[in-house]
């Protein structure tokens, strides 16, 4: 089991600070126990593999890797050294394993290329340091590691993933397995961290309790089994009233399917009662495919007055567009100031274009939940710059916007003033479809409605929806539809 707790790179180097001063455990012994721990692993996940390739650079990841080098030598596997850099600039604690390395192995010289025969890659070459884009020869070694048909197990971070965002710097290492020493990094678990990082695996090297309550950590990852007993089992007297009343506002010409969604996830999320706010000719077809939704036609905000009153959250947002229609209707919305509110999609859009003021917070939770594009008009950058760090861009919404912000994505992050973010784990590329997040906007307004604060209902909400997604992905991921992760909710929410 992975602990929860995230660090950035000097989070992690402060700990390795606390733990050799305040520890009292040698950078030495850190290293060894370090490349005992790799090679360990190495030999549970590929017992059978024989000749090993470890590539080293001249730093304390190096390091490490020249002692899952000589451990490897001891055990009589037959093993390669790639060096990338000049050997004299091998200083500190990775000297010292270097010349153990080198005792141990009389005769050892570093070779120039990856070996065809190599039945297992060492990704020693940068550690958590990394800040520049890999280049020259470094490229060339990542490139080689890629290529080989050999399993890769990257020590701490794969080489060429910036460990505080989890973004490729010019080229990365795909490693099968990654294992993260002390302190797990925030960067491989969101962005492209989570594609390179394979499966992670956590090594503490035996640092004492005393030193990580030195540290803070920058972020923590949450799963769905985090989430359990988070609204409790109902009472056997329950009435549809205590379970909240959830009104769904969008559906524009064109887009009915996408209010469809999010009041079918709200309903199977577990709302008292679901009603739907749309445009008039698409009554009809909400009714006939989920009669227990109660479908408004509205065309002025006067017509949704009645429905806000005996609402107890408003999610807005679903294929609302971005016309005089949706954006009168969100002005309605936001002037309230006593229902809870999920605001996504267009409804972001309208807030941010300056079409609609923005809401008020002192009264009311109020959730929103964007994708990189719609987090980008925002903060007015565009989502690729926000994408190289999901972090920044989490911390920058809630500091622009109060509110909790549900930034969706790989490694959905969510945050709000005052809170340690959290990362959301799983999750699959088949979710990657239209309406997935019409889905996810319909569960976090569900769970508001059961009573959940802002920010435990966008962590919840993107949690189950995730495992919700993996369970319907189990008979193949391409072509999983919205609906289909609908059709999985119940079981999950039911544990909640």
């Amino acid at each position: 089991m992975l602990p929860t707790a995230l660090y950035r790179a000097r989070d992690v180097r402060e700990l390795d600070r606390q733990a050799i001063e305040a520890g009292g455990i040698p950078g030495i012994e850190l290293m060894e126990r370090a490349g005992l721990e790799s090679f360990r692993v190495l030999r549970e996940r590929w017992p059978v593999a024989r000749r090993v390739t470890v590539v080293a650079g001249p730093g304390n990841n190096g390091g490490d890797g020249f002692v899952v080098a000589r451990l490897a030598a001891n055990e009589g596997l037959p093993v390669s050294v790639i060096l990338i850099g000049d050997a004299a600039r091998i200083a500190g604690d990775a000297r010292t394993a270097y010349r153990r390395l080198l005792e141990a192995v009389p005769g050892l010289a570093p070779v120039r290329g990856m070996a065809e025969d190599t039945e297992c890659i060492v990704d020693a070459l940068f550690g958590t340091g990394l800040t520049r884009e890999v280049s020259g020869a470094a490229a060339g070694a990542v490139r080689a590691m890629n290529a080989s048909p050999a399993p890769v197990l990257a020590l701490d971070v794969p080489s060429g993933i910036h460990s505080d965002t989890g973004r490729v710097l010019g080229g990365a290492v795909r490693a099968t397995v990654t294992v993260s020493f002390i302190g797990l990094k925030q960067g491989l678990f969101t962005g492209e961290g989570r594609e390179c990082g394979g499966e992670i695996v956590y090594r503490d090297l035996g640092v004492p309790d005393h030193v990580f309550a030195r540290v803070k950590a920058s972020a923590r990852r949450t799963a769905y089994r985090d989430c359990l007993g988070l609204i409790g089992v109902r009472r056997r007297d329950a009435h549809k009233g205590r379970f909240g009343h959830v009104l769904i506002v969008g559906g524009d010409h064109g887009f009915a399917g996408a209010a469809w969604l999010a009041g079918a996830a709200a309903g199977r999320t577990g709302a008292g009662l679901v009603s739907v706010a749309t445009r008039p000719e698409h009554v009809g077809a909400l009714v006939a495919s989920r009669p227990e939704m109660m479908v408004h036609g509205i065309e002025s905000p006067a017509a949704l007055d009645p429905l806000l009153d005996r609402a107890s959250v408003v999610a807005v947002g679903p294929g609302l567009g971005r016309g005089r229609w949706g954006a009168t209707l969100l002005d309605r919305i936001v002037s309230t100031d006593d229902r809870a509110l999920v605001i996504d999609a267009d409804a972001i859009n309208l807030l941010a274009q300056g079409s609609v003021a923005w809401p008020g917070t002192a009264a009311r939770p109020v959730v929103y939940t964007p994708h990189p594009g719609e987090a980008g008009r925002v903060l007015g950058e565009p989502a690729g710059i926000l994408e190289s760090d999901r972090f920044a861009a989490a911390r920058a919404l809630a500091e622009v916007r109060p509110g909790t912000w549900l930034l969706k994505g790989p490694g959905t992050i969510v945050a709000e003033p005052g809170a340690i973010p959290r990362v959301c784990e799983g999750g699959n590329p088949g979710m990657a479809s239209g309406g997935m997040g019409d889905v996810l906007t319909g569960v976090v307004a569900a769970l508001l409605a059961q009573g959940c604060g802002g920010f435990d209902a966008a962590v919840a909400g993107a949690c189950v929806h995730a495992a919700a997604g993996d369970a319907a992905a189990r008979d193949g991921e391409r072509g999983l539809l919205a609906s289909d992760v609908i059709a999985t909710l119940r079981p999950l929410v039911d544990r909640l």
